[in-house]
């Protein structure tokens, strides 16, 4: 088992804000329902919370509030492309220092928190729409 020790600043901070990102890159998928996404993203981090003592990378993830910088991306389609680089990167960062087991605890969580976000707003009539489910494939696409 790994945890923020094991890993360089750098590569904490790339993966703790990995499942936020991720939830980003859904939010700006589609436009409205921002407030319910948004609120729906918060409270995914409040129930990992409630799951505490399964895995302790994904405990010390949790644990601190969950932050995210929208100033470093110029567009939502720059949050698109860099989301989806930074979470290929967490993979290989994970396959070389976690356990399998952690990485698909890490794949589940973020994937999980998208379909979420995803689902927390109708848009066009669906519950999740056909450009959500695509980042959502996507991103457990990048964290294989």
């Amino acid at each position: 088992m790994t945890t923020k020790a094991d890993y360089t600043p750098e590569e904490w901070q790339l993966i703790s804000e990995g499942p936020m990102t991720a939830g980003m890159m859904v939010i700006t998928a589609e436009g409205g329902g921002t407030f319910r996404e948004t609120f729906a993203l918060a409270k995914a981090y409040t129930e990992a919370r409630k799951q505490h003592g399964e895995s302790e990378l994904l405990d010390e993830i949790v644990s601190a509030k969950p932050e995210f910088d929208r100033h470093k991306y110029q567009s939502n389609e720059d949050l698109h492309i860099k989301g989806l680089q930074q979470l290929a990167g967490i993979a290989d960062v994970l396959r070389e220092k976690a356990t399998p087991e952690e990485l698909a605890g890490y794949r589940e969580f973020t994937v999980s928190l998208a379909s979420t976000v995803a689902a927390a707003h109708k848009e066009h009539g669906e519950k999740v729409s056909a450009n959500e489910q695509a980042r959502i494939d996507e991103i457990r696409a990048k964290l294989e």
